[in-house]
């Protein structure tokens, strides 16, 4: 039998409409309730409901009914009525996870629907054990929330609160989280709160959540200090806190925090710093904000008591762009200063964390950035990654770095990466050189809203040269297709060999303090830009590194006692010489 129904308090903040009503239920069985609205633009109806009620509402003479903004679980879609989830119901097995603090770790990003050729939590979930095998803990998850069509990156979600139906709904996020935890793997997930979908998007019929006269690159900017802003900033903060409480994830990234516009004296980063801060204590285990800026503004990661932002961590597309021109000679674009300043470029990030701290930037066509306090301010507080989701998607064809390089460089690169003093992070399918791409994929259910955003897409590139036949078509499901991994390729060589290079590397990291030491200061780089040859000071290690084609005999700074680890053939060792071959790295003790 079920159970009867219980009195429910329906509550959503509406002060543009003039009359809100509760729809509950669908069809012709539908009951419609007046609701009564406060002086600060809140509705309220109490009335009984099933546990799993759907449910919408009614603004002013507006049908069908809207979902909820902050609706928990859109069975049928973004356009859908809502439907109540209750996310105490979940019987957590996690009840003795401490969590994880960010230093030292090793992030793993992945995206859910090509993660796997099912592309579900739960199939996710079956893969877990290969990520511990690898040796990383935590887990990032791309967008996970409500956007409308099948398949999408997730940067063009609507419904904030809930997770998309086609990867298992909240309760298959639930025990995604609860399976992680019980392999010792946190979990980061990847939130937009910088703009909204195009599709699917009834937020302003409600409440102004857009700023007058501002925009970003992806639409309008998010009302953060504008009037009426107040109860949006909750809107945004209280999307951070569910997460983190009540699917307990333990960290978040946030998308592209340089768009978001806010005037206030204290922004809306360091206000939701303090408040995940509090919850941290709260729930007794770390909780980590991770921001993606394009700012290179070292005052994001700085602590609130030295007046700094507060957030945990930030990724350093700097080290990317300076490892990725390095390792493949490309110069075009943002690419040209860090191909233009070579080895020395690398150099200059692996001990400050950026390139751009205030020097001119060729791309922006001004200076950039602000140095980092490296005496304050500890490495791993910046992510550093050869490849991620961004800088394969966003190329026209979506390529990996592995569709150019060697299986030699590739593991040169992660060598490079593994052994920096920040925090790795490794896009899904990199450890074993996946030859599968990652293209930019959507599906959107409306014709002209398809058509639009695959012409814009093709017609971007053919204006840089691109031949607009290869491009593909982000709306022909044959690119999602494609951007499935290929998890047969681990039995494969090269593919194989690049995998254990990646578990040795970052086994060596779990055993050797010198590679996780957070000191900037510490760390020193020599270098030769026309022997293609680099040594990174690691404490008592050295990671020595040659990029040319031939063998290159290197002086260390002190006498090298031993090989811990090598990409391919073992460097030969002599005294303060170590003879590198070609296309390769290695990591080396000095006592």
């Amino acid at each position: 039998m079920s159970s009867p129904d219980q009195p429910v308090e329906f509550t959503v903040w509406a002060p543009v409409p003039e009359r809100v009503r509760l729809q509950l239920g669908a069809g012709p069985d539908a009951a419609v309730h007046d609701m009564t609205r406060d002086d600060e633009g809140w509705w309220r109806v109490t009335v009984p409901a099933p546990a799993e009620a759907d449910y919408g509402f009614l603004l002013d003479d507006t049908t069908p009914a809207r979902p909820d903004p902050r609706s928990r679980r859109q069975p049928d879609g973004v356009h859908g009525l809502s439907r109540c989830f209750d996310p105490a119901a979940y019987r957590w097995v996690d009840r003795t996870w401490t969590g994880r603090p960010l230093a030292g770790g090793v992030v793993y990003e992945l995206h859910v629907g090509t993660f796997t050729e099912a592309g579900t939590f739960d199939a996710a979930i079956a893969r877990l054990d290969h990520l511990v095998e690898l040796g990383v803990s935590f887990v990032e998850l791309l967008p996970v929330n409500g956007f409308n069509g099948t398949h999408n990156w997730g940067y063009d979600g609507v419904a904030w609160y809930a997770v998309h139906e086609g990867y298992g709904g909240p309760a298959g996020y639930q025990r995604f989280v609860d399976a992680c935890h019980q392999r010792g793997l946190a979990v980061i997930q990847d939130v937009v709160y910088n703009h909204l979908g195009p599709s699917g998007n009834y937020l302003p019929e409600f409440f102004p959540v857009f700023s007058e006269g501002g925009a970003n690159t992806w639409g309008d900017s998010v009302n953060l200090s504008g009037p009426d802003s107040d109860e949006v900033r909750r809107y945004v903060i209280d999307n951070a806190v569910m997460w983190l409480r009540d699917m307990h994830v333990d960290g978040l990234r946030l998308d592209a925090v340089h768009a978001l516009v806010d005037e206030r004296a204290t922004h809306v980063l360091e206000e939701m710093a303090a408040e995940v801060d509090a919850l941290s204590v709260a729930e007794g285990r770390p909780l980590t904000l991770i921001a993606e800026s394009d700012l290179n503004d070292p005052r994001m990661v700085t602590p609130r008591v030295a007046g700094g932002i507060g957030l945990t961590a930030q990724w350093s597309d700097d080290f990317h762009h300076s490892l990725h021109a390095v390792l493949t000679g490309e110069g075009q674009g943002y690419y040209r200063d860090f191909a233009e300043a070579g080895l020395g470029g690398l150099a200059k990030v692996l001990t400050g964390a950026f390139f751009h701290d205030g020097a001119w930037s060729s791309f922006r066509r001004r200076h950039h950035g602000r140095p980092v306090d490296t005496q304050a301010l500890p490495g791993w507080k910046f992510l550093a990654y050869l490849q991620d989701h961004d800088q394969i998607g966003n190329r026209a064809v979506g390529d990996r770095v592995s569709a150019d390089l060697s299986p030699a460089l590739l593991a040169v690169g992660a060598t490079i990466t593994l052994t920096s003093p920040f925090t790795p992070m490794l896009f899904m399918g990199e450890e074993w050189g996946a030859s599968t791409p990652w293209q930019f994929f959507t599906s959107h259910p409306e014709p002209e809203l398809g058509k639009a955003t695959a012409e814009g897409r093709i017609g971007e590139f053919a204006e840089h040269g691109w031949d607009a036949a290869v491009v593909p078509d982000p709306q022909d499901e044959e690119t999602f297709l494609r951007s499935k991994l290929d998890w047969s390729e681990l039995e494969q060589q090269p593919h194989a060999d690049l995998l254990r290079v990646h578990r040795a590397l970052l086994a060596l990291r779990s055993t050797h303090p010198d590679l996780v030491d957070p000191h900037l200061a510490q760390v020193q780089v020599q270098w030769d830009d026309a022997d293609r040859w680099l040594v990174v000071h690691r404490g008592s290690l050295r990671v020595a590194v040659n990029l040319a084609d031939e063998p290159r005999e290197v002086d260390l700074d002190v006498e090298a006692t031993g090989v811990l680890f090598a990409t391919g053939e073992l460097p030969e060792v002599d005294g303060h010489a170590v003879t590198l071959p070609a296309q390769s790295a290695a990591v080396l003790s000095t006592r």
